[in-house]
């Protein structure tokens, strides 16, 4: 492992701080040592921007880097933390490692020699270096792959070298920029499974993951950070966050609907003062905002207003059909966005239900769900949870 820009290295994870005003960014991340950390939100929320914080490549107007007490960046002086002169250590003594989604290998190298690049750099000698790069291709399962030229790879065993070559300098900290998001459907999960087995490995570094892919969070992070408009609106375990959202990207890609308000007791009451009744967490105080999420599987799609049920009370909303997704033997249902804001919500139905109600976009429509399959949940997730 690499020492510190300032000293020896100690274990105290890495903190990007940053605030890039152009961007409307402003925004904070710790990962612990040996954490995975995905970095969630919708495009343009500020994700690759934070990356590039952190990998030295973009200077914030404030902001603060540190990566096992070291401080990497700090803009303007004393910024963030109260004390301090300026500084701002070049990406190549970072001691981080930076894993994009092309590989970006050099076109004149092979494999091998793409791999030894990094170590000797960092002063390996020649036959050091190869052998370091030979052991990390295999560790990737690319041993076969040594000789070969960046031309004569596919796209997976591209992704498979750039690991390597991200590793084996030994970084103390990982930045991935959705490094499966260029690679086709067999390749992607044998990539996943790459990673996976690497960042599991004991003493692995504090790893940042950027992704829009639940999978890769769910089998990759131990913890997710949700971006949106430039801050963090919901953070805390990946399962949890993805089972009990509170921000809307989350329940998108979660799959569920979400609904923003006000805690009362029965339910949630909408910014429009309708009362969506639903199963109230404990955490829920009258009056403090709230979420209601439940399943589009759970929504019902009716012409007219439905009438109450008898076992569980109805919760009906008016909306108007935006898109009308084939999903195998169910049609996913989108509606519109409230026209005073919010998400949009989504119901899925039978193929014949949407052909018997005849869903088109246009169509004035109610959804309608059970108040049993709604949760209402506190808009922040409890610190420590």
């Amino acid at each position: 492992m690499t020492g510190s820009p300032t000293g020896g290295p100690t274990s105290s994870g890495l903190l990007v701080r940053a605030a890039v005003d152009a961007r409307d960014l402003d925004a904070e991340v710790r990962v612990a040592p040996g954490e995975v950390v995905a970095l969630l939100g919708p495009n343009g929320a500020g994700k690759s921007t934070l990356l590039a914080v952190a990998a030295g490549l973009l200077r914030p107007d404030r902001g603060l880097v540190e990566l096992d007490g070291a401080v990497l960046l700090r803009a303007p002086a004393g910024a963030g933390a109260g004390e301090g002169a300026a500084a701002d250590v070049p990406p190549h003594r970072r001691g981080t490692a930076l894993l994009a989604q092309e590989p970006l290998l050099f076109p004149h190298l092979t494999a091998a020699e793409n791999v030894a690049f990094g170590v000797r750099a960092a002063g390996a000698r020649r036959r050091a270096a190869r052998a370091a790069a030979l052991a990390w291709l295999g560790r990737a399962d690319a041993a076969h792959l040594a000789d070969r030229r960046p031309a004569q790879l596919s796209g997976g065993q591209a992704q498979r070298v750039a690991v390597a070559r991200a590793l084996a300098t030994s970084p103390r900290a990982l930045l991935l920029d959705e490094p499966m998001a260029a690679l086709d459907v067999a390749a992607a999960p044998e990539v996943r499974q790459l990673l996976r087995r690497v960042l599991a490995a004991p003493g692995s570094p504090p790893t940042l993951l950027v992704t829009h892919d639940p999978l890769d969070a769910l089998a990759l992070a131990d913890r997710a950070v949700v971006l949106e408009a430039g801050r963090v609106v919901e953070e805390g375990p990946v399962r949890e966050v993805l089972a009990s959202p509170r921000s809307a990207f989350a329940a998108r890609l979660a799959g569920l609907d979400l609904v923003g308000g006000t805690a009362e007791p029965g339910g949630l009451r909408t910014a429009d003062g309708s009362l969506l009744a639903g199963v109230l967490d404990p955490a829920c105080a009258p009056g403090a905002p709230a979420v209601a999420v439940f399943s589009p599987a759970a929504v019902a799609v009716h012409r007219e207003p439905p009438a109450a049920g008898r076992s569980s009370p109805r919760v009906a909303l008016p909306v108007v059909v935006a898109a009308v997704e084939p999903r195998g033997p169910l049609v996913r249902v989108r509606a519109e966005a409230p026209a005073g804001g919010g998400p949009a919500l989504a119901a899925d139905v039978t193929a014949a239900s949407a052909a018997d109600l005849d869903l088109v976009p246009g169509a004035r429509v109610w959804f309608a769900v059970k108040a049993a399959e709604v949760a209402v949940h506190p808009a922040r997730r409890p610190a420590g949870a």
